[in-house]
């Protein structure tokens, strides 16, 4: 078996375009190829080629897939004779088969007949008397009999020994490894699912390979109402998807997929027409199936409950996403009525309102915007604050530099739309260096130059501009500052706007920070004049950047320790008032340092 590290290598070794070329025309269509599908027929271009991505996407039939897809796909080649027929293009060996690696693949093969067989009894179990309450329940949900037969529900005895009587032909330990049977001190192995509706959980290719039941005696209120097979062999329910082999050609044909919280969720929307629906394993979305989701759609809608639970579990969702976004890549999100899931949308409002929502779905950077918002009464500055650094956190995790710097640009957006309106949204008026309104930078440039408190950080935001090339170090240390006035903030956010085009490797200073260089700072700035060395420039800045992360938190210590001292009168209130004036002092100090040149040699 060939492990996902050697595949990854092989595909990063091929460039896919020239592998399509071979037999599809290609065109060129800015970083990426176009040409008329060659899986459907078209007259006009839909299908494009991204060698940096490294896939191929269709946007009429939705055809998608690596250069390994292609290869099986287009060609009809054999996984295999297709991976070695690549391996020679990229001078790479195909390994040896390891002896390991074939006997786990022959386990597995076992494995595979032993869960088929497990799914025929739990089958024909649903028909015997004992399980007249799982056909009840069955019924109760509204599913006919072809969705039953579809989705494969069964019933599992309510004894401790039935799986082990009915598989008789397989050995204890392999129905243990397959997570059939509990193993159990000083007694014999037990059945793990008893008196339970069955459902099986299926790979990619439509195998069974673990089931989830539900309890039927709603009056045992200790047992949990779910329960899933035990990772094994077969089974990674963080790597595994429910409903997956089904709703991937579905998805093909929508263009979308739909993720839901249960897995009677995705059989109530199926059986409702809308069948490109998966569930995780009762636990929030991996990373890992985040990345089986993108292989069907580059936006997948994430529709959980609209109660606290479900929102926890869309965030989670969102927390594990963030690192992994790319160009093309998000989540979108569907918040259904409070009280309701699925199911409930669909029987009482029908599929085609359950349509319309998911035609509404919005995205990541809403719905993050939405749960930080509400989740504070923003009744007080430091509550406003909060939130702020909160938005820009989240846009932090994102690995990618340009998405993380749109993100938060966007996330800012909606902060500064609702808790300060006085001062200007971001429009999307084009300019050298990207969007951002002519009204923003010109208050930037107003704030530089006749701000009034702020003295300091319009040197350093100055020196910055004069001297772009010290931006990407300082990029970091810049968002550690938390100002507690407003329009700081707003010059600063204004600022990372501008400046953006420096991270992204643009060669010369864009016009917008020369016109922000050119702006005066009314007071002498050793560290601003043109001669000054950028060591020398770096070393004020340094000092000016740790003045100004430590400002607001000694302020905010002197004020509180003033308040104690005036509630309270006790000497260890005095002696806090004393230390932090004191450490105010020597932060003006330092101050006065940086303004006047007292520090290092920077004329």
């Amino acid at each position: 078996m060939l492990s996902p590290q050697w595949l990854d290598e092989l595909r990063s070794r091929v460039t896919l375009s020239s592998v399509v070329m071979r037999t599809t025309k290609l065109q060129k269509a800015g970083r990426e190829w176009k040409a008329c599908c060659p899986f459907h027929e078209e007259k006009t271009p839909s299908f494009y080629v991204n060698d940096e991505k490294g896939f191929y996407h269709c946007f009429g039939c939705q055809a998608h897939g690596d250069v390994i897809r292609w290869m099986t796909d287009q060609r009809g080649l054999a996984f295999i004779d297709a991976v070695k027929e690549l391996a020679s293009e990229a001078g790479m060996e195909v390994p040896a088969p390891d002896p390991r690696a074939a006997e786990r693949a022959e386990q597995q093969a076992e494995l595979h007949d032993v869960m088929a067989a497990a799914q025929a009894f739990f089958r024909e179990s649903l028909e015997a008397p004992e399980a007249a309450r799982a056909r009840s329940y069955l019924n109760s949900r509204g599913f006919d009999a072809h969705t039953c037969e579809r989705f494969g529900f069964g019933y599992a005895p309510n004894t401790r020994n039935a799986i082990k009587k009915a598989l008789q032909q397989f050995p204890e330990p392999m129905l243990i490894e397959a997570g059939l049977l509990i193993p159990a001190e000083e007694r014999d192995p037990y059945d793990r699912f008893r008196d339970r509706l069955t459902m099986p959980i299926h790979d990619a290719r439509g195998r069974v390979i673990a089931f989830a039941a539900r309890i039927l005696d709603a009056h045992k209120k200790d047992a949990p109402k779910y329960i899933n097979s035990p990772d094994t062999p077969l089974f990674d329910k963080g790597r595994t998807l429910f409903n997956l082999h089904r709703a991937g050609p579905a998805s093909r044909k929508s263009g979308r997929v739909v993720v839901v919280e249960g897995q009677m969720d995705a059989i109530a929307l199926a059986s409702a027409g809308i069948e490109e629906a998966v569930a995780p394993m009762g636990t929030a979305l991996t990373e890992r199936q985040i990345e089986l989701l993108w292989r069907l759609s580059d936006k997948p809608i994430l529709c959980f409950d609209g109660d606290t639970a479900g929102q926890r579990a869309a965030m989670r969702a969102v927390q594990r996403a963030l690192p992994l976004l790319v160009p093309g890549r998000s989540l979108q999100f569907v918040t259904l009525p409070a009280g309701m899931d699925p199911d409930d949308v669909v029987k009482r409002h029908g599929a085609a309102y359950f349509d319309s929502l998911l035609e509404k779905a919005f995205s990541l950077a809403e719905k993050i915007w939405l749960s930080e918002r509400n989740a504070t009464t923003l009744t007080s500055p430091d509550e406003k604050a909060l939130l702020r650094a909160r938005l820009i956190e989240h846009a932090f995790q994102i690995k990618d530099r340009e998405l993380q710097g749109l993100y938060r640009r966007h996330l800012l957006n909606y902060y500064y739309d609702e808790i300060a309106p006085k001062f200007p949204k971001f429009s999307r008026e084009k300019t050298s260096h990207g969007y951002i309104s002519k009204e923003s930078l010109s208050k930037l440039s107003y704030f530089v130059e006749h701000g009034s408190r702020e003295i300091l950080i319009r040197a350093v935001l100055a020196a910055l501009a004069r001297r772009p090339n010290l931006i990407p170090q300082y990029w970091e240390r810049l968002h550690e500052y938390h100002p507690r006035d407003a329009e700081v903030q707003y010059a600063l956010d204004v600022f990372f706007d501008v400046a953006e085009s420096r991270l992204d490797g643009v060669a010369d200073p864009a016009p917008a920070l020369l016109k922000i260089a050119e702006q005066t700072v009314p007071f002498h700035f050793p560290f601003l004049q043109a001669a000054a060395s950028d060591e020398s420039v770096c070393e004020y800045i340094d000092q000016a950047l740790a003045i100004l992360v430590e400002r607001p938190e000694i302020e905010k210590q002197l004020e509180l320790a003033t308040k104690r001292l005036d509630e309270t009168g006790s000497s260890e209130a005095v002696e806090s008032q004393a230390y932090w004036r004191k450490r105010k002092e020597d932060l003006d100090r330092k101050t006065r340092e940086v303004r006047y040149g007292h520090i290092g040699n920077a004329s």
